[in-house]
């Protein structure tokens, strides 16, 4: 796919695009690998993305990934998707290949990646903070990855129920919708938990009722102070895995999608430590 005569192009394509660490992380990586690729990052609002995904074919783009309200946008403007990208209803990688553009959704295979450095999902529990793109694509990895049970927990019941559905549609892990609760009580019998929600905004913070020391916690969010998640993970003498882990594992495999080089992961934490520490 590389061209000998030109450059490849990768782009994010945001919503909002400033503050986005990729165009950082994918420069270190490039320059790392010795690729002579060039990396763009665009602002595009959702009511042009099909413009905007138009030219990234048309212009020969490599790929792009993509953020915030462009992922749930993206899916129908694809040639094809990933059987993540289908479940989750979200797109967070374009590849170009020749049948057309390719949608991955690769949030849930960082969150696993992130999970493999601590703990073997086989056969564990798993309690599942979220119903959004990045849960669900979380929870279906997970389901491949054999774990024994995955418990849904979200604020709005009905995308709890959505998810459990879709997951036990699989017929592999069986899933239940557990209640939301001012603090969430975490079963003894979970070995696992993911948070998938925002760390701030306008929605309260999620709390947790029963963490513990033999529990691995992972969190979504992407923040430079340990989230309150992962602070009180920590509190408890837990595993915390943290949002910039999973985040550097899920470039890490946009990376290798793109290129077929594996990057150092290490490298990539201590690029994104330095962007978000900045």
């Amino acid at each position: 796919m590389t061209s000998p005569a030109l450059q490849e192009i990768i782009a994010l394509l945001g919503a909002p695009a400033a503050g986005n660490p990729a165009q950082y992380l994918y420069e270190r990586m490039l320059e790392s690998a010795g690729l002579d690729w060039r990396f763009l990052t665009l602002e595009v609002t959702p009511d042009r993305l099909t413009e905007a995904i138009a030219g990234v074919a048309a212009l020969g783009f490599r790929g792009a990934v993509l953020s915030g309200p462009l992922r749930a946008a993206a899916l129908p403007l694809m040639a094809s998707a990933s059987p993540a990208a289908t479940f989750s209803g979200a797109v967070s990688l374009v590849d170009r290949q020749p049948t057309g553009l390719v949608g991955h959704m690769t949030d849930g295979r960082g969150a696993v990646e992130a999970l493999r450095t601590h703990i073997d999902p086989t056969g564990t529990r798993v309690l599942i903070v979220g119903a959004g793109a990045a849960a669900r694509a979380t929870a279906l990895e997970l389901s491949l990855a054999n774990v024994a049970e995955i418990l849904v927990c979200d604020r709005t019941p009905e995308r709890a129920a959505a998810l459990v559905e879709a997951l036990n549609g699989l017929e592999a892990a069986p899933a239940t919708a557990v209640p939301w609760q001012a603090a969430i009580e975490i079963p003894e019998r979970v070995g696992i938990v993911v948070s998938a929600v925002p760390a701030v905004g306008p929605k309260p913070i999620v709390e947790f009722s029963g963490l513990r020391n033999d529990l691995v916690v992972a969190d979504f969010a992407l923040v430079s102070q340990p989230s309150p998640v992962v602070a009180a993970a920590v509190r408890h003498g837990a595993c915390a895995i943290d949002g910039l882990e999973i985040h550097c594992e899920k470039t890490a495999i946009d990376f290798h999608t793109w290129t077929g080089i594996e990057p150092d992961t290490e490298m990539l934490r201590e690029a994104l430590d330095e962007y978000i520490n900045a």
